[in-house]
């Protein structure tokens, strides 16, 4: 779904940030303007902003309804940001608080920057979903919960002994009780289903309902459906009826007196076209775009592995642009394929997560020390070993900076946004193809699941990532005969020369064994192997990064320091901070190897470095070995990103000690 923005840039007043606290709450939200209703209509209240909440069975769709109303949002022009989040399982236990699925939406009329911390609105599906979200739902909140399903059995089997919908409980909030599953049902009659066919479209009926009390669009749902079951038309119509139905029983009745509006964001964006993207999507995007700016073949060698696999499912469908994918027997020989397509001129690229990673270290070193381009993505979960696969990380920074054996240094690439995976990928893509060495791109299951907003870029912004290939001979013997040596390195960029097989006279050696500078040939000279070994790691010391840029408007003493998923919840507790008063600064790496040059200099300037992690402290180890500056931890490794205000509260601790 796009859009079209035609309003110059401009940014949000931090003091009016989503993500700060609210000054004047209606049902948890700020509502700068309210039309009164007449004689027999409806109020209308306008808000900045709004965070909804889906939960229910991972059977009832919340992932599927979240993301379509994460598209209405986006077709409306609002600014957003998404947290889907489910269980492991492909069908966790029914009516069980691990088996509870839910999807965050937060959206507004001006630049925000996390799915938010706590909902306004939570529709809860069952007893379940109630139970596991009701402890982020604050005061003076919306709950919409499916009367239908808060019956004795599945109240007792989440620890209900009596109705949270009659003891009282929920006095503290704005509950909306609907029968979700009869009035689906009912709705669908005509249809001929059976009971347990139509009880499967209350999703829709649900975000029918969300629907109308938002003013969110209808068409593109409605097509959604229709192509989604283009096959089974009576199933596609009847999902059709249930979303209208929704939106009719919020129209008609008296129990949602008050529908909100929230504008669209014309004053965040810079003009252009714009679609709604999540980080996988961007990365797929980012992929295709960095071979055809390189005018290269993509070859993708993977193996099936959550959170990554969207990534492979993309690409598959994009044959059309040279693209060839192959789903590998496992992780080795899925990277031990696109190193083969890397050697053979192709844009080679393997997608996991952290458990793949630890597999396909072997081959990484391989790719080291044959200097060939290759893109190894590694989209964090949490671990150890199979750990928390839907959940997110940032734990695998030091497994990327040091885990294969020898001396084996990989450039590391890390994305802020899920918007930002496009960007990553062709600035991964730009370092391997000009300095022919594999590159880590790091991104994490928030931004790989979660999405915002993305200006769809022209090409001519595209950088050029065309390289030359050799053609012929390089060296001159002794005797005046011209030879290739295929270590033979440019003098900048100390990249050695890509031969294509097949090019005569550029046959040379390839292998794991240490290799003779210049010739390529097996050496096990001592001296040869420490100059080698000191070469390619001066080869990735010297990749041109740009310079940390600092946000430090007001000369602060303490310095917050983020690297990839962190940068919203980071963003959004300096605004909050700097709103209060409180001075701050704020910097963000893309680049964990090598660092910026200018890194050391800026963690200079400040009395206090404070580094927020979803670790125990990997990048402040590494701040701490190469500055010996004392940068403070803190961190989080509990499957879930930060929220704002827990940041600001840190940090605000950190500028008083």
């Amino acid at each position: 779904m796009t859009s079209q923005v035609s309003s110059p840039a401009g940014q949000a007043d931090e003091a009016n940030d989503a993500d700060q606290a609210d000054e004047t709450v209606l049902g948890g939200q700020r509502a700068p303007h309210s039309e009164k209703a007449g004689v027999g209509e409806k109020e209308i209240r306008r808000l900045d902003r709004v965070i909804i909440r889906f939960a229910g069975d991972s059977g009832d769709g919340m992932q599927l309804t979240g993301d379509r109303f994460t598209s209405e949002t986006a077709s409306f022009g609002n600014d957003l940001s998404t947290l889907p989040n489910f269980p492991a399982e492909i069908r966790a236990p029914a009516g069980t608080l691990p088996g509870v699925s839910s999807f965050q939406l937060h959206f507004a009329d001006h630049d925000i920057l996390t799915p938010g911390d706590a909902p306004n609105v939570l529709v809860a599906m069952n007893p379940a979903a109630l139970r596991a979200n009701i402890g982020d739902v604050p005061r003076g909140a919306e709950i919409i919960v499916n009367t239908d399903e808060f019956t004795k059995r599945p109240m007792a089997k989440v620890g209900y002994e009596t109705s949270p919908l009659e003891d009282g409980s929920l006095q503290a909030y704005n509950v909306h009780p609907v029968p979700l599953t009869t009035l689906t049902i009912e709705a669908l009659k005509e249809f001929g289903l059976s009971r347990k066919e139509a009880e499967r479209s209350k999703n829709m009926f649900a975000l029918g309902l969300l629907s109308w009390m938002y003013h969110r669009p209808t068409d593109g749902t409605e097509a959604f459906l229709r192509a989604k079951f283009a096959k089974k038309p009576q199933i596609a119509e009847a999902n059709v009826a249930a979303f209208r139905a929704g939106w009719n029983f919020g129209e008609t009745t008296e129990d949602f007196a008050v529908s909100y509006e929230v504008a669209p964001a014309t004053q965040t964006f810079p003009t252009g076209t714009y679609r709604n993207i999540s980080g996988n999507l961007a990365l797929s995007y980012g992929l295709i775009a960095a071979a055809r700016q390189a005018d290269l073949p993509l070859y993708l060698g993977s193996y099936p592995i959550t959170p990554a696999s969207d990534i492979l499912h993309e690409l598959s469908k994009h044959k059309n642009f040279g693209v060839r994918t192959f789903q590998a027997e496992d992780e080795i020989a899925g990277i031990g394929a696109a190193l083969g397509a890397a050697f053979g001129g192709s844009l080679g690229v393997t997608t996991t997560s952290g458990p793949g990673v630890a597999l396909k270290s072997e081959t990484i070193g391989l790719a080291v020390s044959l200097e060939l381009p290759l893109l190894i993505i590694d989209i964090q979960r949490g671990g150890p070993s199979t750990g928390l696969p839907t959940k997110t990380e940032q734990a695998d920074l030091l497994q990327a900076m040091f885990g294969r054996n020898g001396e084996a240094p990989v450039p590391i690439v890390a994305p802020k946004t899920p918007a930002d995976c496009f960007d990553a990928a062709l600035d991964a893509a730009r370092i391997a193809l000009t300095y022919r060495t594999p590159v880590f791109l790091l991104s994490d299951g928030y931004l790989a699941n979660g999405s915002e907003p993305w200006r769809i870029p022209d090409v001519d912004e595209l950088p050029d990532l065309r390289v030359q290939f050799a053609s012929g001979p390089n060296h001159e013997l002794a005797d005046g005969t011209e030879v290739f040596w295929p270590y033979k390195r440019d003098p900048q960029t100390l990249a050695r020369p890509w031969a294509v097989p097949g090019t005569p006279g550029l046959e040379h050696r390839i292998g794991g064994i240490e290799k003779q500078d210049g010739t390529g040939n097996i050496s096990y000279d001592p001296a040869n192997h420490d100059f080698m070994v000191r070469t390619r790691q001066a080869k990735v010391d010297g990749i041109e990064v740009p310079d940390l840029e600092v946000d430090d408007p007001s000369g602060a003493r303490t310095l917050v320091l983020g690297w990839g998923s962190t940068y919203g919840p980071i963003t959004a507790a300096v605004r909050r901070l700097r709103a209060e008063g409180q001075s701050i600064a704020q910097a963000h790496l893309r680049h964990l190897n090598p660092f910026p040059r200018n890194l050391g200099e800026v963690l200079e300037r400040y009395d206090k470095v404070v580094v927020p992690e979803m670790n125990l402290g990997q990048l402040a180890t590494l701040i701490r070995a190469k500055y010996l500056v004392d940068a403070h931890s803190y961190n989080q490794v509990n499957g879930m990103p930060f929220k704002a205000e827990q940041l600001a509260t840190a940090l605000k601790e950190a500028i008083d000690a």
